[in-house]
């Protein structure tokens, strides 16, 4: 059959990268709407396709296609791994299925893009680095999805760091507070199981503050000093029982919980400067509150989630009669990310992060160049969360970090 004539001065189309994601629920979601967008959004060297999503129940997980715009659907992840039509495996599944889904999908030839924490523990976050390593060398890239990195405040925020406008770091604070487990009759799901989520407020908000703190310094945290608690131990199982839920009381209502509901660690970074992390899912009437600041020798930074167009800064060599922290509206064309989006004063919100999470890692597969977070940044990361965890068990004691 003859081939369509391209018409004279239009663009060759970009070649397809093809998507296949496992998981659809709330990270399922808003990956896709990072994969629908990026492509209508920022001028791409290749051209995202919703290939396919992967979820074990059949009815659910094709409504998700249905409603997100992915052209088929799976019900085992091995079959998505195996299709010809999937580039890239986008992994949004809890932890214990991390590790196992893309040593696979990397083994089977595709890229890898995988949300965070990257594994359950250190040892399975090891293989998925010796995984990435091996496929790299044939050509197939793996990232890990800490999307607080794409906010164009905190992306403003690291290049001011670099550039030394805050100077010599001295503190750093970070506290990510939610409060959606207040409540004792909230059920016992997944993220509430060692066994599924690795860990509780750890690994669900402290990934993601301690990668972004090492991110915006531009350093790793050398040692740190922990304490964990779990203010409820007993909570009901939905609808009386969930599958893989074994530890479940006499009356057969309720599972015991076997993760941490808060973590609060001090640490240090090899320049000197001390930090300071909280992480808690029981800060009554915190919703989604993440708080970065950074204090230095000639000025700090601040940065709010709930407000996450903007940014504080205090220039600490101006005159004291008149200095004083001023806003930063990050919506200017010349900040990161901006350039492709609306004019200035427009603001951009939680979802544009996975848009730009996909773009970020469309140019680094079309270039051959490791994306950002790598799987060995997320190991970094799980090591530093074990840190915390064996600091906690003896005690609050200095933990060094594993290198």
């Amino acid at each position: 059959m003859a081939q369509p004539q391209q018409s004279e001065g239009a663009e060759p189309e970009k070649p397809p990268l093809r998507v296949g994601m496992v998981g659809y629920a709330f990270m399922g979601a808003a990956h896709s709407q990072g994969w629908r967008t990026v492509g209508r959004v920022f001028d791409l060297p290749r051209r995202p396709v919703l290939a396919a999503i992967c979820g074990r129940d059949g009815a659910a997980v094709r409504a998700a296609a249905d409603r997100h715009g992915w052209a088929a659907a799976e019900t085992d992840w091995r079959a998505l791994i195996a299709r010809d039509d999937v580039d890239l495996v986008d992994i949004c599944t809890p932890g214990d299925s991390h590790a196992e889904i893309a040593v696979a999908a990397l083994a089977a030839g595709k890229h890898v893009l995988c949300e965070k924490p990257l594994a359950n523990s250190v040892e399975e976050a090891e293989d998925m680095v010796r995984a990435a390593e091996t496929a790299q060398e044939r050509g197939q890239l793996a990232m890990v999805g800490f999307n607080y990195r794409r906010v164009p405040a905190t992306a403003l925020a690291r290049r001011m760091v670099a550039e030394g406008r805050i100077g010599r770091l001295r503190h750093v604070r970070v506290t990510y507070l939610q409060d959606w487990l207040v409540d004792p009759q909230f059920p016992l799901t997944w993220r509430l199981r060692r066994e599924h989520a690795g860990s509780g407020s750890l690994g669900d908000l402290g990934a993601h503050i301690v990668d972004l703190a090492q991110y915006v310094a531009g350093e790793q945290l050398a040692g740190v000093s922990a304490l964990t608690e779990t203010f409820v131990r007993e909570r009901p199982l939905p609808g009386g029982a969930v599958q893989g839920l074994s530890a479940v009381s006499a009356d057969g209502g309720t599972g015991r919980v076997t993760v941490d509901d808060a973590a609060l660690f001090t640490a240090r970074f090899p320049s000197g400067a001390i930090a300071s992390f909280e992480a808690t899912r029981y800060a009554t009437g915190r919703k989604n509150a993440l708080r970065l600041e950074l204090n230095g020798e000639n000025g700090s930074l601040a940065f709010d989630l709930e407000r996450l167009n903007e940014l504080s800064y205090h220039d600490g060599t101006e005159p004291g009669a008149h200095a004083g922290f001023r806003r930063i509206l990050v919506t200017e064309p010349d900040h990161p990310y901006l350039d492709a989006w609306w004019p200035p004063g427009h603001g951009l919100g939680y979802e544009h992060t996975f848009v730009h999470q996909a773009r970020d890692l469309v140019h680094a597969i079309h270039e051959g160049r490791q994306p950002e977070p790598s799987f060995a940044d997320g190991l970094q990361v799980q090591r530093v969360l074990a840190a915390v965890e064996e600091s906690a068990e003896k005690n609050s004691v200095y933990t060094p970090i594993a290198v």
